[in-house]
């Protein structure tokens, strides 16, 4: 088919543009024509709480991304709508996060499909955000109206639609992140971020926000128990959000000795390192519908503790592969003693091998194009 996919791609960095690039690859290596059209500009600056939007990694030399899109100018909407309109893709594939997007995906979609050919299907990290703002339902609706079909990464998603739509959809989950390199040699990973060896490291990875709950990890980290058995936390990703209330909150908790920092972007290449130095990886999430976190975690071959929120729990079967803990630091912090306690896991290699084969790119642009059809 000919493919026009709406969404972020290099120079734009992050979880969004690295699974665009992926699924894009994928679709091409199948025989399909992929055209990414991704942004001039994403985020004004008042929306977005990161140090920078851009990458300085080359672009990925096999993929055709036109950067088109201002969120913001209904010009570069018109614009693009009429590209599309024109070039008569048999699919436009969207990714949709944020209700932001709403007006300038919804009016690009409207006009695109003026050409009576073009089919949509959208996939869905959010419906309902996790940080509300007014104008979410409106423009959520606006969305919707001109896709034809749907793709939710967690069941709680896809029930959410539900309040919105009765237009096909189905539940495929977050696909591997396979594209960090391979798991490199733990005492190489220890030595190159510059950690103790030997020492026990939890890692908590990606954005800093408030709704992924980092403040309930470091008052886990404060128990006494934690503290006797001299676990040490990682904490790798960029604050999106408030840095002083995490700093002040260190210092109060007296934990400066007991957290490693690594507060900037992570790039592509370097996340291996913080993986394969981890004994565990903790998201301590309030809210969520699913994380691309787990998918990384899965393709380093790394146990869990997720919260019982959202559709966390969906991906990590509790005691077999980690443990699911409530939103709370006296939880999480029992999860981390028992990850610690001989055998508390028996089979995990195994198990976690076992689960990660559920999560192929292939089933889920099966399960996509299936759902257009």
């Amino acid at each position: 088919m000919k493919i026009a996919y709406i969404g972020s791609a290099h120079p734009l960095r992050g979880g969004l543009a690295t699974f665009n690039e992926r699924l894009s690859t994928l679709l091409q290596e199948q025989g399909h024509d992929v055209t990414i059209y991704s942004f001039s500009l994403q985020y004004p600056s008042f929306l977005f709480p990161g140090k920078s939007q851009f990458t300085d990694e080359p672009a990925p030399k096999h993929l055709k991304i036109k950067t088109v899109i201002n969120s913001i100018n209904p010009l570069s909407w018109w614009k693009t709508g009429r590209i599309l309109k024109k070039e008569k893709p048999d699919l436009i594939i969207v990714k949709f996060w944020l209700p932001f997007m709403g007006p300038c995906f919804g009016s690009i979609l409207r006009i695109a499909k003026g050409n009576k050919h073009t089919r949509v299907v959208s996939i869905l990290d959010n419906v309902i955000p996790h940080e509300k703002r007014p104008g979410d339902i409106a423009f959520t609706k606006y969305f919707l109206k001109p896709v034809d079909a749907f793709v939710a990464m967690s069941k709680e998603v896809l029930n959410d639609l539900k309040t919105f739509s009765n237009k096909p959809a189905v539940y495929t989950p977050h696909p591997l992140y396979d594209n960090y390199g391979a798991s490199i040699p733990k005492e190489k990973a220890i030595e190159k971020l510059q950690l103790v060896p030997n020492e026990k490291h939890i890692l908590f990875f990606g954005f800093i926000r408030k709704y992924k709950g980092l403040d309930l990890l470091l008052e886990a980290m404060n128990d006494t128990r934690i503290k006797a058995l001299n676990i040490k936390l990682i904490i790798a990703g960029e604050y999106y959000g408030d840095e002083q209330f995490y700093t002040e909150l260190i210092e109060q908790l007296n934990l400066k000795t007991s957290v490693k920092l690594f507060t900037e972007f992570i790039p592509n290449d370097e996340v291996s390192y913080y993986f394969s130095a981890a004994d565990l990886v903790v998201q301590p999430y309030r809210t969520a519908t699913q994380s691309g976190i787990t998918q990384i975690a899965y393709h380093f071959e790394k146990p869990m503790i997720v919260t019982n929120v959202g559709g966390l729990a969906e991906n990590v079967p509790d005691g077999k592969v980690g443990f699911v803990a409530e939103a709370n630091a006296t939880s999480i912090a029992d999860a981390i003693i028992k990850f610690y306690q001989p055998n508390s896991l028996p089979d995990l290699l195994e198990n976690i091998q076992t689960e990660k084969k559920k999560y192929s790119w292939n089933t889920f642009i099966d399960k996509m194009l299936t759902v257009v059809k």
